[in-house]
């Protein structure tokens, strides 16, 4: 019997070293069945002041800022061989954004997440892997 293939693995990153690691199993897993690897960030609005969420060019620095960080994560993919790569940027509430939003426009088989997030005060309320896990219509792995 042989273990499923994917053929769109979609990863969550972020700076927490739970998602440093759901990366690594993505990129391995996607190199080993020759599967696309879209690299997926959610803008956090909630951790924006009002001022800040209603101005155009602080939310433009965040995103080109972000864009920069999720280019350097679809370079070592490439750098490590995968030939099929990208990344997408979500806003709002990650583990929402992922599920409502990401996943209908990406169409992945597999999510890879860490199990812990980095930002916010929700890693204090409850896991955003958890939330993934639960409402997601795909398989989720959740690493650590």
């Amino acid at each position: 019997m042989n273990p499923k293939k994917f053929t769109r693995i979609l990863v969550g990153v972020d700076d927490s070293p739970d998602a440093q690691l759901a990366f690594r199993y993505a990129m391995n897993r996607a190199k080993f069945d020759g599967a696309e690897l879209v690299i997926c960030s959610v803008l956090e609005s909630d951790n924006m002041n009002i001022y800040q969420a209603l101005s155009k060019d602080y939310v433009h620095g965040q995103r080109a800022e972000l864009q920069a960080h999720l280019q350097k994560y679809q370079d070592l993919a490439e750098r490590f061989g995968i030939t099929k790569v990208h990344y997408v940027i979500g806003e709002g509430d990650p583990g929402e954004t992922i599920v409502k939003n990401i996943i209908p426009d990406v169409k992945p088989d597999l999510l890879v997440v860490g199990s812990l997030s980095q930002k916010g005060v929700r890693k204090y309320f409850g896991s955003q892997a958890a939330y993934m896990a639960k409402y997601s219509p795909i398989s989720v792995m959740i690493v650590r």
